[in-house]
């Protein structure tokens, strides 16, 4: 099966500083982060920080999972957190 990503559902984690996220493998959920400050330069601990960084990966979702699924069929692993480095 391929990675699919049915649920749109995402959520800003501030103490890890990272947008989570699920895919799914069949039934297998696979959780996915992405490191805010690979979104959004917006100044962390503000109040509009969690809106922008929300807005930034609305705005990038389709690339976002793209990369999320390159990250998935080399590793097939159940966790993964995107950095920078993986969007450049």
């Amino acid at each position: 099966m391929s990675l699919t990503f049915p649920n749109p559902s995402r959520f800003y984690d501030e103490a890890g500083k990272r947008i989570r996220f699920v895919g799914h493998d069949g039934m297998f959920q696979i959780s996915f982060s992405v490191a805010a400050d690979a979104l959004s330069k917006a100044p962390s601990g503000t109040a509009t920080a969690e809106a922008t960084y929300l807005a930034a990966f609305d705005t990038a979702s389709s690339c976002i999972h793209d990369i999320a699924s390159k990250a998935y069929a080399r590793t097939r692993k159940s966790i993964y957190v995107l950095t920078a480095a993986d969007f450049g």
